[in-house]
């Protein structure tokens, strides 16, 4: 058998199975496998970064390690309106809206470019005063700054590919971004060393270089796939007369999507936050984090991927009026992930101490670091049925509800268990100190909380009747008469 032979039995394309219709686990393995890569390119993708700046200079490693919190900040803000080009695009296609299905899109791509550029805009004149507020020292901030002002000037070309991405998985399609994302990773870790170092012809730019590769390689995605999606061969196709904005079109990405970036947003803000409490202890301990969530930032993959193949799944089945798949879907990824996750969390268990000292050769380091793992993995599949839930949610348009219950989770439960446990003389709490364990000890309870509020809620059955497309004027009053008009009206939780 021949390498294309192969991969193509393992991975399959959307003409190969039907979301709504036949066997559940299979087209739910096939849509969610390529981002599980594709997401394994993006972290190999920062790792390239990380790589050839840390043989740059200490000064550069460190520039970028207050860089790529701003970076997912910007996109956690402009999150939403992928979500929602996702979860229309995925709606549309399981009701058999063609027409819509594009019309979607194209708003969504032209959309997002207002957006991104808007971003990036506000974000060039103001990284400098943020990354000070953070704690940039002057020998990195200017660095820092640098870096931050060539992403945010070519902002709308990351944030296109994302899109792209987004609306490719909301047609059924995760393989054709595979594999321009990998297109991109390899683009990205040529073209580094030589714009960072000024190898051959090039200029030494440092980290500005980085920041360059990456703004070039991303764009070359970018106009990789609007040439996919205008063409219109592979996947939901776009067309330049529909992508003329429609205000009103945008009121109803902005009701989707602004959720989905409060939630993104709450993220980013809570791992800035728990940061602030971590600093409250030894160097050692903060080290121990940071090896701690790069780890979890690994094992969690399969769930982020099995989350996004629910919400597609989720969505073309509520298109598709079939609400019962949608909920035996969501069940039987929340289960898988469960079991995987809750295995991957034994063997670190087991292995806790060994893994830390992959990262680093402090004693005290791999002491903090295994206890920290031993806490918070036996909760590991926990996160997978969160994760599950949350993503059905979106795929049926409840974007308020999966951010209601990321923000409970980590606002209203991880934070002050965190801070309660860790340090109560803080809150005035007449409770014992756990030191550093409190923390993680947190991570435990609030992974635990979670799956259990995203599990209930989901019971409910509040997002059964939910339908975002609604009745929106699409081109010309003579053409809107041909086009479907769904006049079902969203819902509230």
């Amino acid at each position: 058998m021949t390498v294309p032979d192969r991969l193509s039995s393992v991975f399959k394309g959307r003409d190969e199975f039907d979301l709504t219709d036949g066997s559940i686990g299979k087209p739910l393995f096939y849509l969610s496998l390529p981002i599980v890569v594709t997401n394994l390119l993006q972290t190999a993708y920062n790792l390239a970064d990380t790589l050839w700046l840390g043989r740059y200079s200490t000064e550069a490693l460190a520039a970028i390690s207050f860089a790529f919190p701003m970076v997912f900040l910007l996109f956690s803000l402009g999150m939403g309106v992928t979500v929602a080009g996702s979860v229309l695009v995925a709606q549309h296609i399981g009701a058999d809206e063609e027409e819509e299905a594009k019309y979607a899109a194209s708003q969504t791509v032209s959309f997002a470019i207002i957006v991104s550029l808007v971003l990036g805009g506000v974000g060039y004149f103001i990284v400098g005063d943020l990354l000070g507020l953070l704690g940039a020292s002057p020998e990195v901030l200017p660095l820092a700054t640098d870096y931050m002002r060539v992403i945010s000037s070519g902002l709308v070309f990351m944030f296109g590919f994302f899109v792209f991405t987004a609306l490719m998985r909301g047609y059924g399609d995760t393989i054709t971004p595979m594999l321009v994302m990998l297109l991109t990773v390899v683009v990205n870790i040529v073209i580094d060393p030589f714009l960072i170092f000024g190898w051959w012809i090039f200029p030494e730019l440092g980290v500005a270089g980085a920041a360059y590769a990456t703004i070039f390689s991303r764009a070359l995605a970018f106009v990789v796939g609007m040439a996919i999606m205008l063409r219109g061969t592979r996947g939901v196709q776009i067309t330049p007369a529909d992508m003329v904005p429609n205000l009103t079109y945008a009121k109803k990405i902005v009701r989707i999507g602004v959720p989905a970036s409060i939630e993104g947003t709450g993220r980013s803000l809570s791992v800035n936050l728990m940061l602030v409490i971590v600093g409250l202890f030894p160097t050692t301990v903060v080290a121990g984090y940071g090896i701690g969530v790069r780890v979890f930032s690994v094992i969690f993959l399969p769930a982020i991927a099995v989350a996004r193949g629910v919400e597609t799944m989720t969505g073309q089945n509520i298109g598709a009026e079939k609400p019962d798949r949608a909920a035996t879907a969501a069940g039987i990824a929340a289960k898988t992930m469960l079991a995987i996750l809750g295995g991957l969390g034994i063997v670190v268990i087991l292995t806790a101490r060994p893994i830390a000292a992959v990262f680093t050769d402090d004693p005290a380091v791999v002491a903090v670091t295994a206890d920290f793992l031993r806490w918070v993995a036996p909760t590991f599949g926990f996160i997978g049925v969160m994760r599950a839930y949350t993503g059905s949610f979106r795929g049926a348009g409840k974007t308020m509800t999966a951010a209601a219950i990321s923000v409970l989770m980590l606002g209203f439960i991880r934070l002050p268990v965190a801070l309660g446990l860790a340090r109560p003389d803080i809150l005035g709490l007449p409770l014992p100190a756990f030191g550093s364990t409190g923390i993680w000890m947190a991570f435990a309870v609030s992974n635990t909380a979670g799956a259990i509020i995203a599990y209930l809620w989901y019971r409910r059955g509040t997002w059964r009747d939910a339908d975002p497309r609604g009745e929106v004027p699409v081109g010309d009053d003579d053409e809107d008469e041909d086009r479907s008009d769904a006049t079902v009206a969203p819902t509230d939780d």
